[in-house]
């Protein structure tokens, strides 16, 4: 089956596209914002907006999951959209602080509803099991493609304009995706295991916290969120401050890390029906934990060079893609097809439970205390989160390649995967 044949999919695909590029501009034009309103403390500010993110996505996303085959999705998902293109063009205007804290409140809880919703609906249109595989490929590899490209294009763009403008391409963005989601039929939800919206809300959780190698991906969470926050929150001081660079400075930089992403993503299919998941997301740990040592090596010693950042930030790139690629498969291996939109919800709800751990730390410690001591605070963070999946994850339990743990849980009942689950 070709996967881009479906049509409904070659729609709601082209809608995630442009809606992460979207993204991608938002949070660049963040930072530069942060940056505008509050000098020195635009950590701290970026830190604190993106700790609401997470916010709203510990505790949206479930609930969220928990209600999606209550609701009509494509209005659902289209209405997010349009949300999220709304606030997003009020950005700009604003010029006091709290004004991002509320904006970015409203949006990230449009997007926390959008992921799991979105992410819910491809395998009722993908019902080819190898399409579907090759789906959560391609959403993956739209993932990283815009970490790679939208510092880019915010680089190029702001050689010729200011960054509030890219808050109005992010916003056109968001309703060209909400009308390539009208443009699709997407069928009814199929009823849940459970009943109660408690229930269908905690059922990943539970499943997350007594399956051995899900809750090495709650490890593994830990150590993406502590590498991935010192680019995510601290380049903008850095660059700025540290360096010495512009607005174009800042979105190159993010761009490196995007490169190390993109390298990791182009490899990563040529290996990967041949290493187990377990070693492929261990080694990222692993390279995730180096580069943290790395940044905080470059600035504890004064070597604040930007080939040695960009050398850094492209491996912290490539660390992260080597977790995050395989745990889609992972996921779906590990639970019935039916509970597949719980697990996926569980996953975006745990996943930024860690980066709500760890933008604080890059925020407000890295205002007030220095790099130095923040980087090291989240290098020890990242090392603890790699030595917990080391332990937590069984070793013997490798889930075969990623292509073979997705095919047998295809064909597997409910019964033999809890079997399976239990004994892992």
């Amino acid at each position: 089956m070709r996967l881009f044949a479906v049509r409904d999919y070659r729609h709601l695909f082209g809608a995630q596209v442009i809606a992460l590029f979207g993204t991608g501009l938002t949070t660049v034009a963040l930072g530069l914002l942060a940056y505008d309103l509050a000098g020195p403390r635009a950590g701290m500010v970026l830190g604190t907006a993106l700790t609401i993110k997470m916010v709203m996505y510990v505790v949206i996303a479930p609930l969220a999951a928990a209600y999606i085959d209550r609701l009509p999705r494509r209005a659902l998902l289209v209405l997010l959209d349009v949300i999220r293109g709304a606030v997003v063009l009020a950005l700009p205007l604003v010029t006091e602080v709290w004004h991002i804290y509320i904006l970015i409140g409203l949006l990230q809880a449009a997007s926390a509803a959008f992921t799991p919703t979105f992410q819910a609906v491809i395998p009722d249109i993908v019902t080819d099991e190898s399409a579907y595989t090759r789906a959560l490929s391609a959403s993956q590899v739209a993932s990283t493609m815009e970490s790679l490209l939208s510092p880019v294009l915010a680089a190029v763009a702001l050689t010729s304009m200011t960054f509030d403008r890219l808050f109005l391409g992010t916003s056109a963005g968001f309703i060209i995706s909400a009308l390539l989601v009208l443009s699709t039929r997407i069928p009814d939800a199929r009823p849940s295991t459970h009943t109660k919206a408690w229930d269908k809300a905690a059922g990943g959780i539970r499943t997350f916290l007594t399956t051995p190698r899900l809750r090495g991906i709650m490890a593994l969470n830990l150590v993406v969120a502590s590498a991935g926050s010192i680019v995510v929150v601290n380049t903008v001081n850095y660059v700025r401050d540290e360096l010495g660079g512009t607005q174009q400075d800042v979105a190159w930089m993010l761009a490196a890390s995007g490169t190390g992403t993109l390298l990791a993503a182009l490899a990563l299919p040529r290996v990967i029906d041949r290493i187990t998941a377990r070693t492929i997301m261990m080694t990222g740990a692993g390279v995730l934990a180096g580069g943290t040592i790395a940044a905080v090596t470059l600035i504890a010693v004064g070597l604040t060079t930007w080939t040695g950042t960009a050398i850094i930030w492209a491996v912290i790139g490539i660390g992260m893609a080597l977790i995050i690629t395989p745990t889609g498969k992972v996921l779906r291996a590990s639970v019935a097809r039916n509970a597949i939109p719980e697990a996926f919800a569980a996953q975006f709800s745990l996943s930024h439970l860690a980066w709500l751990i760890t933008y604080p730390v890059a925020g407000v410690l890295g205002t007030n205390a220095g790099l130095t001591l923040t980087w090291s605070a989240l290098a020890i963070l990242a090392a603890a989160g790699a030595i917990a999946a080391l332990l937590l994850w069984p070793r013997h339990d490798g889930g075969g390649t990623v292509g073979e743990f997705a095919t047998t849980a295809w064909h597997m009942s409910s019964k033999d995967r809890t079997t399976l689950t239990k004994a892992a």
